[in-house]
């Protein structure tokens, strides 16, 4: 996903830490979890399963596609999700955001996203960079971090 950071009629701020808002991430708790790749490993000794190759994971509305997609499962519970693990050009896309970055971990309990690795946010017009990004998925609240750039779109 190529982003142009060049539009006429925008504005621009730099920042150390930017608080974000998701209107489009919504608790997705309690949704079946979709999975497709190109391979698949099952571990039941470790509780672990990766998918391999053009992984594509969707919940509700939400998707996330990585070369690797691992699902970590609760101890002792192979039917109970505990975390996702991603990595390989990471991409996270709702009806209104899109981000990417080079590793993401999905949180389910916590409904936390941690993307890791240039991050660029797309919100509509705008677009937000930065090295880490943290999103709550029940609150619609996030923080970007790490040499954070913004471009924010004003009405001309």
């Amino acid at each position: 996903m190529a982003l142009a950071v060049c539009v006429a009629g925008s504005s621009t701020a730099l920042a150390q830490g930017t608080s974000l808002s998701f209107a489009g991430l919504n608790a997705v708790r309690g949704e079946p979890v979709e999975v497709r790749s190109d391979s698949l490993e099952v571990n039941n000794t470790t509780g672990e399963t990766v998918f391999s190759g053009n992984a594509v994971l969707g919940q509700g509305d939400m998707r996330l596609a990585a070369q690797t997609i691992k699902v970590v499962y609760e101890p002792g519970d192979n039917s109970r999700i505990r975390r996702l693990e991603a990595s390989g050009q990471v991409t996270l896309v709702t009806a209104q955001e899109a981000a990417e970055a080079a590793s993401a971990v999905y949180d389910i309990e916590s409904g936390t996203v941690r993307m890791r690795g240039s991050v660029i946010l797309t919100q509509g017009p705008n677009v937000l960079s930065g090295e880490r990004l943290t999103v709550n998925l029940r609150s619609g609240q996030g923080r970007l971090d790490g040499g954070v750039r913004t471009i924010i779109q004003t009405d001309r």
